[in-house]
């Protein structure tokens, strides 16, 4: 019976310490001033914990941010199309999110310019999630969903480029329901391979 208790022990330690960098942030304690020290001492636990569950002040940040997006989607697997949709509809939901959050908004900001901590989110977050995107699209070409003569990683910006554009760097653009499957649905029209 002993592992089974000490489970939800660890996860409940786990999110107390995500929610203690959440209050420090909302705080208005910026992040660079975020010490392991400090985080401990607002989640009442002793530093060890802390590092025994993350290699450091990074890994844990990118960890509440994770935390604060909406979770990675379940693709259905129907279709090559269906899953782009749903990943799709993850960062358009990301995008709605961050604007709405005002914490969101400020970490995303500060992390840019933490390199150590971008870094651990494009290694940690980024990157996974850039690799199943062009696995999807990989397997798309290779069952006759896609051209293949167009390279998967570019056609991975394709897809997720318009939604990147919409929620990055257009902050008061429409992302209107219906907007992932109308931007998979345009692309597609052009990227179907030709019947002979």
């Amino acid at each position: 019976m002993g592992p089974v208790r000490g489970r939800p022990r660890s996860e409940a330690v786990e999110r107390s310490i995500v929610e203690a960098v959440i209050k420090l942030l909302e705080d208005g304690v910026p992040l660079a001033e975020l010490s392991i020290e400090r985080i401990a001492r607002t989640a009442g636990v002793g530093k060890a914990t802390i590092y025994r569950r993350w290699n450091g002040k990074e890994e844990l940040f990118v960890d509440v941010v994770r935390n604060a997006e909406p979770p990675d989607p379940r693709l259905p697997g129907t279709s090559m199309r269906d899953d782009l949709v749903a990943l799709l509809e993850q960062l358009r939901q990301r995008g709605l999110m961050t604007r709405s959050s005002a914490l969101l908004h400020s970490v995303f900001a500060q992390m840019k310019s933490s390199p150590k901590v971008w870094d651990a989110y494009q290694t940690l977050v980024i990157a996974p999630r850039r690799q199943q995107q062009v696995d999807i699209l990989r397997r798309g070409q290779a069952n006759g969903e896609l051209r293949r003569d167009v390279d998967a990683e570019l056609l991975n910006d394709l897809f997720v480029g318009p939604m990147l554009f919409r929620t990055v760097m257009q902050p008061e653009a429409d992302l209107p329901e219906g907007l992932s499957e109308q931007i998979v649905d345009s692309l597609l029209e052009g990227l179907r391979p030709v019947s002979s």
